[in-house]
């Protein structure tokens, strides 16, 4: 199975001025665990997840003063739809974090996590523990 089977379409894109509060609102909304963080002064694409904010907000940042900017990871491991989930997998275990943000040419058109890959292995292999030996 590749990653565009697995990936979400739902991409949110927000901008680094965006506060923190903002963000989390945004994608609380959508009940989505990352938002890709475009900055147009640097044309690169980052990422900010619920861990990120989870995070600040334990600090004891300000959410409404925080920005997105300030707490976006921008040493991003982009993934291609046409990847395998044992690769995207192969790159979130190395890399220690949960979401990828899936290029298709320049621009980004879905993110796979974790859970979304689980999605898709757990009733291939469900299946396969059915079929005899």
């Amino acid at each position: 199975m590749l990653v565009r089977d697995a990936m979400s379409t739902l991409v949110l894109t927000i901008g680094p001025a965006h506060t923190l509060r903002q963000a989390a609102r945004l994608m609380s909304a959508r009940r989505i665990g990352a938002a890709v963080v475009h900055d147009p002064d640097t044309c690169g694409l980052g990422i900010i997840t619920e861990r990120d904010i989870l995070d600040a907000v334990g600090a004891g940042l300000d959410p409404d003063v925080e920005t997105a900017s300030t707490h976006t990871t921008t040493d991003v491991v982009f993934a291609s739809p046409a990847w395998t989930l044992d690769e995207a997998a192969a790159a979130m275990t190395h890399g220690g974090f949960r979401h990828l943000i899936v290029l298709d040419g320049d621009g980004p058109v879905g993110i796979v996590s974790v859970r979304d890959i689980i999605r898709c292995w757990a009733p291939a292999r469900r299946h396969a523990a059915d079929l005899p030996l």
